[in-house]
């Protein structure tokens, strides 16, 4: 039978079809394979896809970068004690998702909740309870649960105490942070710190904030190569840079004195709760700084306080000083070869163009000599003083004493004050006072003349300053005098009309008088202005100031107090309240300053480290040094101060031997000594008030352990 002829085509159509489809794929195959060989080269050549370099992007994956941080400089006092230091806190966070677990496969979550919550409560400020119920959220797909204000500025002791539990799935975060182990003290002058989002701390007032770009320090890094579980690969190339630290700031602060008047001053606001007050202790001799301080001010180690006044007073308030400035009216007119101090005029009231010019006792003390127009304090005896030697040379000796200008005091923002002196009326005026505004630093830098036989001098705050990193002195600042206003005369006149104020029966200043010490001082009453054109009226509406200067003869320091707008108790006078703070703090420096000047050298602190305890305390009590001992061993285990520090006259030492630890007597102790000894043993210490010891919460002589806490009552 024969076959159709239209299924025969068909079949070869088919075959025909295929090998069409055969050659056809092939080819395609071919193309995609010439593409996929050209586009593998290309990449293996060029090592880019898509404008990415897969080189540079392994080498990522597989290389760790790690920030080496650089230390923040250290701020020193007068004898090298620190004031603020870099120290390091830890944040805390636990993992709750039992998902976590490492390559080993251990739990790296909170496996025991209950112990957890026991260690925690035990080192940080929390209950067991809360610390259980921050672990036990209510949602129970929580991956991680922190502490709140308990888990947060954890030290360095605390963390190694809760890492010796061996939880796990709790996770500690380093950062920077700043100590200052002082509290409140020159806190304005010294300022303190923030924290960036990336953990930098940056200064943002005094000298921390001045010199921020000098402490910072600059980072370094280190680049490790790692395989893909993030081990180092061993032998494998690394690079790194090694971080500069940044330089260290010593400044001209004596702490003892800076401690008694942050105490004496606390006393005081306390009394009369001033709208602010300033107090400046100076060395005559050089311009150093030696103790300041304002009200309100703050702790930059808690923050208390801070948003209480941000302005550095010192400095920043320019104000009308009122009689203090009478030191440099006498000084003008004698300097001038207009003064006569026997020559008489009326006292109580003066007509000026139209204006009168009233004393502070409105009735006057009848006719009176100039000499005791001054010690009196009148205002008539200092316009009389204008009139007589002319405006154009009150002028000129305004621009002499550097009165509205800048001193260069070295801290942002300095005020240079004004003057309203168009007016005859406005002229007199400035000549006790009123119509001129000056700063505290401004005032300290004109009685450095009078102090100084006429020679001014700049004051200053910071010594020198170093880097760390090579030893090398990068600034250095002393004696620095700025100008001679006044001859040596006139300047040895002036204190002796000062001394008037305080010595004469008829002186205003009597509550200045120390036994054994002649001090030479003027005090201040001033109308605070109203902001616009006139001045504020009440009790009080005024600013109260002081301005002394000791020994009179020969001046080794001066001292400037000023209290704005007091409430004063109606037991004492505003120059009674001053007096509470001027009379200890210039006893004390004058005590410290012949002491100093006994010690031919300044001694150095030796290593008593691995010696006899008791004798390294019969050594140091030999010397005059206050010695504490903590533990019942018989050698030296730690010291402070360590070894190559200064020591100051009669400074604590305090030793640590092994044994039991038990509290020690704190009474008198200041608070830096406490922190000092709670660093040594790990104690968490907290303070209240300022100045020394008057209460402390664990008992003399009871067992101590580094977990305690300690608090200590300060005034």
């Amino acid at each position: 039978m024969k076959q159709s002829p239209k299924r025969t085509v068909t079949s070869k159509q088919v075959r025909r079809n295929q090998r069409v489809f055969g050659r056809s794929l092939l080819v395609l195959f071919s193309l995609a394979l010439l593409l996929f060989i050209g586009r593998f080269s290309y990449i293996a050549i060029g090592k880019n896809v898509q404008n990415v370099n897969l080189s540079s992007q392994a080498k990522k994956l597989y290389t760790a970068n790690q920030t080496l941080k650089a230390q923040r400089g250290t701020i020193y006092d007068a004898s090298n004690q620190p004031i603020a230091e870099d120290t390091s806190t830890y944040s805390l966070y636990a993992v709750l998702d039992k998902n976590q677990r490492s390559i080993a496969g251990k739990p790296m979550y909170v496996t025991n909740k209950n112990k957890t919550a026991q260690v925690l409560s035990k080192y940080l400020p929390i209950s067991e309870k809360k610390a259980l119920a921050y672990l036990t959220p209510k949602s129970k797909n929580a991956f991680q649960v922190e502490f709140g204000a308990a888990g947060q500025n954890i030290s360095l002791t605390t963390k190694q105490k809760i890492d010796r539990a061996h939880l796990t799935g709790l996770t500690f975060v380093q950062r920077q942070a700043r100590l200052y182990p002082n509290g409140v003290f020159a806190s304005h002058l010294i300022g303190n710190v923030t924290s960036t989002a990336k953990g930098q701390l940056v200064g943002t007032m005094g000298i921390e904030g001045a010199d921020n770009d000098l402490l910072k320090g600059t980072d370094g890094f280190k680049k490790v190569s790692q395989d893909n579980n993030g081990y180092q690969i061993p032998n494998s190339n690394q690079k790194a840079k090694k971080p500069l630290n940044g330089d260290n700031v010593y400044t001209t602060l004596d702490s003892r004195l800076q401690t008694l008047l942050e105490t004496q001053m606390s006393a005081l606001q306390d009394k009369t709760h001033s709208k602010t007050m300033n107090a400046v202790l100076m060395n005559a001799k050089t311009g150093a700084i030696v103790a300041a301080t304002q009200r309100p001010t703050f702790d930059p180690q808690t923050g208390e306080g801070l948003n209480s006044v941000w302005r550095n007073t010192l400095i920043q308030d320019a104000y009308e000083p009122g009689s203090t400035m009478k030191v440099f009216t006498m000084a003008a007119s004698i300097d001038s070869g207009n003064y006569n101090g026997n020559a008489t005029y009326q006292s109580g009231r003066y007509e000026i163009g139209g204006r009168t010019v009233p004393d502070w006792n409105p009735g006057g003390w009848g006719t009176i000599t100039y000499n005791k127009g001054f010690a009196l304090s009148s205002n008539v005896a200092m316009a009389h003083l204008e009139q007589q030697m002319g405006a154009k040379t009150w002028e000129k000796y305004i621009k002499r004493f550097k009165f509205l200008q800048s001193t260069h005091f070295g801290l942002p923002g300095e005020q240079s004050g004004n003057i309203a002196f168009n007016r005859t009326i406005e002229q007199a005026d400035t000549a006790f006072g009123q119509g001129i505004q000056v700063t505290a630093i401004q005032m300290m830098q004109g009685l450095s003349a009078i102090a100084n036989n006429g020679k001014m001098l700049k004051p200053y705050l910071v010594r020198k300053i170093v880097d760390p990193n090579t030893g090398k002195v990068v600034k250095s600042y002393g004696k620095k005098e700025v100008g001679q206003p006044v001859s040596a005369t006139t300047a040895k006149a002036v204190r002796g009309h000062m001394e008037d104020v305080v010595y004469k029966k008829y002186g205003i200043g009597s509550d200045y008088k120390i036994n054994g010490i002649r001090v030479a001082a003027k005090t201040g009453t001033a109308q605070v202005s109203d902001g616009k054109s006139g001045y504020l009226s009440g009790d009080n509406s005024y600013l109260y100031s002081v301005a002394g200067m000791a020994p009179a003869k020969n001046p080794k320091y001066v001292m400037y107090i000023t209290m704005k707008q007091p409430t004063l108790p109606g037991t004492e006078t505003a120059t009674q309240l001053m007096a509470d703070v001027f009379k200890p703090v210039m006893k004390r420096a004058l005590q410290e300053d012949t002491s100093t000047s006994n010690q031919q050298t300044a001694d150095k602190m030796l290593s008593y480290v691995n010696r006899s305890a008791s004798g390294a305390k019969s050594d140091l009590i030999s010397k005059g040094y206050k010695v504490t001992t903590i533990g019942t061993g018989t050698r030296v285990l730690k010291q402070s101060p360590i070894a190559g520090q200064s020591l100051l006259s009669k400074q604590r030492v305090i030793l640590i031997t092994s044994g039991t630890q038990s509290m020690p007597d704190l009474t008198s102790w200041s608070a830096s000594d406490v922190l000092r000894l709670g660093q040594m043993v790990g104690l968490n210490v907290k303070t209240k008030g300022n100045g020394f010891v008057a209460k402390q919460s664990i008992a003399v002589g009871k067992q101590i352990g580094q977990s305690d806490k300690l608090t200590v009552s300060l005034k």
